[in-house]
């Protein structure tokens, strides 16, 4: 990790976070991208913050990430509270399109693991996001597909056939933290692979299973506000939000310790 990126990364509520632009962030991942091994990125929003306090291993995984990308309008609100100069979040989803005109530009592929399988009525989550991965980038290389649906004994097949595949950048969707925590386990048995982002939902919106907020919600970051209004049975995760400001505020989140 290079000077500018140790003196960028900054702790909130005791939790690593690399406190970057759109651009810094798409600029280490272009590092990343020509190191050898494999790097992890990770797109924490104040949920997962708040949940990583709570989740040692998880706040483990997230220190070593080669990328801590702050996803959510939360760590932009707890970033001026604390100091620290971000001005603005790097949605996974946003970031991950950036990601694919890269791997367009360059002839490298990408891998997509996770989300519903294939159904009666639809192709898998992966395979529709593939699909239309393809119309927005006609020369995108699409490695392979596989869905998120495996129990524990079936991970290292999985891993083989994304090795097999030959794909240069991974894309999990399979929630926090199972994501983080498949590539934190497996990252020393990738062989081509040289980076990989959790990306959550966003692997959906881009299958178009689920819509993405319209871009007032975006541009204001509301985004969660429209998830809620859409998916009322989603107001306990909700509530992460609040909880993580309040333990900002009382002083949980002083920068002691920041790298």
């Amino acid at each position: 990790m290079g000077t500018d990126r140790i003196q960028k990364r900054k702790k909130i509520l005791g939790i690593e976070v690399d406190i970057v632009s759109k651009e810094e962030a798409f600029s280490i991942f272009e590092e990343l991208m020509e190191r050898e091994g494999f790097d992890m990125i990770v797109t924490p929003n104040s949920e997962i913050i708040e949940n990583a306090t709570r989740d040692s291993m998880l706040a483990q995984l997230i220190s070593e990430a080669g990328l801590i990308i702050p996803d959510g309008i939360g760590l932009v609100y707890a970033s001026k509270i604390l100091g620290y100069d971000l001005e603005e979040r790097v949605t996974g989803v946003d970031f991950l399109t950036e990601v694919l005109k890269y791997l367009e530009k360059t002839g490298k592929s990408i891998f997509l693991f996770g989300s519903k399988p294939e159904s009666e009525e639809a192709l898998s989550v992966a395979e529709l996001a593939a699909d239309n991965m393809r119309k927005q980038f006609p020369n995108l290389r699409i490695a392979g597909t596989h869905h998120g649906y495996f129990k524990p004994e079936d991970e290292d097949e999985i891993v083989a056939e994304i090795n097999q595949s030959g794909a240069d950048f991974l894309c999990v969707a399979l929630g926090s933290p199972k994501q983080e925590k498949f590539m934190q386990l497996h990252k020393n048995e990738f062989t081509v692979c040289r980076a990989g982002i959790g990306v959550g939902g966003s692997l959906d919106v881009w299958a178009g299973t689920v819509k993405r907020a319209p871009e007032f919600y975006q541009k204001h970051g509301l985004e969660w506000l429209y998830r809620f209004v859409k998916q009322p049975s989603r107001w306990k995760r909700m509530l992460r939000l609040p909880v993580f400001m309040i333990k900002v505020i009382a002083g949980g989140g002083k920068k002691t310790g920041d790298m």
